[in-house]
């Protein structure tokens, strides 16, 4: 599934090439969605938050999508072969002058007023990608321009849903997590949006922590979150993932040269897979881990067999 730094670099796209825009072409291909209109407003801007994507335009309303396993945003020239799309896996379109964005087997979709848009995320934990996530001075986020708090939906009416800088209060909702194995936390938008299983695997071999580890246990997890953070900004400025061991199982460790190892994270139908290696990222402890189960084994495997 794309991970915060692809809603990045997707956003940017979108906001090259719509914002401040009038759209004169909106189609929304989405059963909850087909009757809407959008055409005649103009867009302020797409602002990512986590996996997720918020599309403002100048009548109130936003347009949530989420690309989930599959989807993908493409920027076209308007009237161009691609800018028909024509493709039965064509979610939505929308144009604005001489550029067509062109939504592709967008995994969720809705219009909600801007206002409303704490329904749709409310839930979710601060973005690790955010600019005001680290309470120390940083540069933007590569890419992007900053992303100040606008007088509507989750920053409604301009503030933040917590106190202080997105790391204090992913820190305080890591501390409800007690037991359960930290890969699982990373996971967990609702601690902290915007990892997936690629940056919760890089983060932990960066910190050399044993994806098991029980949350209370892990010393420093403000180091861990930074660790995601800086690999995830990296990969925005280089416009593609930089990854070290995700999905190298069986292949030398960047670091002792051990094969890495495949675990599952997580019970089914929901586990997922994640990469570590047995020597950097030892449990001091020494216990085992869990069975692989997640069901993209195979998928992997055959994956590992091709290259």
């Amino acid at each position: 599934m794309p991970e915060g730094d692809t809603l990045r670099r997707t956003a940017a796209r979108l906001d090259l090439a719509l914002r401040d825009g009038v759209l004169d072409r909106s189609d929304l291909r989405w059963p909850s969605a087909a009757t809407v209109d959008l055409t005649g407003s103009t867009v302020l801007e797409t602002r990512p938050y986590g996996k997720h994507l918020l599309t403002r335009v100048s009548d109130g309303r936003t347009l949530h999508t989420h690309l989930r396993m599959d989807g993908y945003w493409r920027v076209v020239r308007t009237g161009s072969s691609e800018a028909a799309a024509r493709s039965p896996k064509v979610r939505a379109v929308l144009a604005a002058g001489p550029w067509t964005a062109v939504g592709h087997l967008l995994g969720m979709l809705d219009v909600v007023r801007s206002t409303d848009e704490v329904t749709l995320v409310g839930h979710l934990g601060p973005d690790v990608l955010d600019d005001d996530f680290l309470p120390d001075p940083e540069e933007p986020t590569p890419t992007l321009p900053p992303l100040a708090p606008t007088p509507v939906g989750i920053d409604d009416p301009g503030r933040r849903r917590w106190e202080g800088p997105g790391l204090e209060e992913a820190l305080r909702r890591w501390d409800r997590q007690g037991g359960r194995p930290v890969a699982e936390v990373l996971l967990d938008q609702t601690v902290v949006a915007g990892l997936g299983t690629i940056w919760t695997a890089e983060s932990l071999f960066a910190r050399r922590v044993w994806p098991w580890t029980p949350a209370v246990e892990v010393d420093r997890p403000d180091l861990v979150l930074r660790a995601a953070r800086a690999q995830m900004r990296r990969s925005v400025a280089a416009g593609e993932e930089l990854a070290r061991v995700h999905q190298r199982a069986g292949r030398p460790c960047p670091r002792c040269r051990t094969p890495l190892v495949e675990g599952s994270v997580g019970v089914l139908p929901t586990a997922r897979p994640t990469t570590w290696c047995p020597v950097c990222q030892a449990d001091p402890h020494h216990r085992p881990a869990p069975p692989v189960v997640h069901r993209w084994t195979g998928v992997a495997a055959a994956e590992r067999r091709r290259h």
